[in-house]
């Protein structure tokens, strides 16, 4: 089937597809790095953002390159696993970089962050080691890792779920009295990450009524990458989702999600505005996911190849690229050495994702409940039975 073929069958019947650019954000779109990786002047939107990046040196915008690159190496190498065998599925998030290690980045140790099952980028930037990813992915683990280690919650499957629960955790940081004390290593706000498709579900709302009503400490982050599974953005809203903020009583603002300083610089300004005090903000990454929804899709069933090749135009990772050489913060020997570090992380997770043990069958049972459970409990010793059945 050709590209315009898939373009006429999988177009909404009620009405025509939309004329616009769709990789034009608009004029409230805070931006700083064009595609080309030229720096873009001021704007009026903008303008109030750049004080958040004073304090980024060549050093801190050296890390966030090294971060992308890093990041996309380990989804890359999560794909590849997948196709081989060893997960049994893998969530990209190529194209997605900058909209994950920008917030990611802006974050404080305290701050907590709860994901959909997209955000390696934030695990990356949290201190999640990549191959606790793996182990969810590869079946042989509950989730992988010990959320208050890191501050990163565990991957969230059921679409917008999250975000209850992080508004939830930033209710209880205010009943903790870690809000606007003034001492910055105690301040702490709460990021709840979704996609765009996630605003259509009732918890997102739900979570938007109770962060407006008690002022809670939350960013809530939409990763706007256009397709939620098969449903393109016109499918889904009228109303792009930054304004959506308008009708609970705060703030939304739409970042360029594939330019990473103004990422940054959004979430920065949002995560300051949570702990002093003032509420919550949502935050509109625009961005596109230039891979599958997950490993079982194909998306060349529901969109066109001109479409993707257009936002390769905007690769995230190319463009802060482009940047740093051509303003002489990096050049080409560090760029090798972090291509080569990248090589080398990726040889470690190989390794330990194909070396992960399996779990004993009776682990399935356990962490169910908080306490012991008569009806869990039944069910382990009636497998266990079932499986001493085999020994002999």
């Amino acid at each position: 089937m050709s590209d315009e073929e898939v373009a006429r069958s999988t177009a909404p019947s009620t009405h025509e597809p939309p004329e616009r650019d769709i990789t034009d954000g608009g004029p409230d779109m805070v931006q700083f790095l064009a595609a080309d990786g030229t720096r873009v002047e001021p704007t009026e939107v903008s303008a109030p953002y750049l004080s958040f990046l004073d304090d980024v040196d060549d050093e801190a915008m050296r890390g966030m390159l090294r971060d992308l690159i890093l990041v996309r190496r380990v989804d890359a190498e999560g794909f590849a696993l997948q196709r081989q065998g060893e997960l049994g599925l893998w969530p990209s998030l190529l194209g997605q970089e900058a909209a994950q290690v920008g917030a990611g980045r802006a974050m404080r140790p305290q701050d907590y962050a709860f994901p959909g099952y997209r955000e390696h980028g934030v695990a990356w930037c949290k201190g999640v080691p990549p191959e606790n990813l793996l182990g969810m992915f590869r079946g042989v683990n509950h989730g992988g890792w010990d959320s208050n280690e890191n501050n990163f919650h565990l991957y969230t499957i059921v679409i917008g779920n999250q975000m209850l629960h992080g508004v939830g955790y930033a209710m209880g940081v205010q009943l903790d009295g870690d809000v606007a004390t003034g001492d910055p290593e105690r301040d702490t706000a709460v990021m709840a990450f979704t996609g765009d498709g996630g605003t259509a579900q009732g918890d997102f709302n739900e979570a938007l009524v109770f962060a407006s009503v008690s002022n809670a400490p939350v960013v809530f982050y939409v990763q706007n990458n256009h397709w939620a599974i098969s449903e393109p953005n016109e499918r889904q809203f009228r109303v792009p989702p930054y304004r959506r903020a308008d009708g609970f009583g705060f703030p939304g603002v739409r970042v360029d999600g594939n330019d990473v300083l103004a990422s940054y610089a959004v979430t920065r300004a949002a995560l300051d505005r949570a702990r002093a005090g003032e509420g919550p903000t949502l935050i509109e990454a625009f961005t596109y996911r230039m891979g599958a929804h997950t490993t079982s899709d194909d998306p060349t069933k529901y969109r066109i190849s001109a479409e993707v090749d257009v936002w390769k135009a905007k690769d995230p990772v190319d463009r802060m690229k482009k940047y740093l050489l051509t303003e002489g913060i990096v050049d080409e020997d560090w760029l090798t050495a972090v291509h080569e570090e990248a090589d080398e992380l990726a040889r470690r997770i190989r390794h330990a994702c194909q070396t992960m043990p399996d779990p004993g069958h009776e682990e399935m049972f356990q962490h169910v409940y908080a306490d012991a459970h008569p009806l869990v409990e039944r069910e382990a010793a009636e497998f266990a039975a079932y499986q001493a059945g085999f020994e002999d």
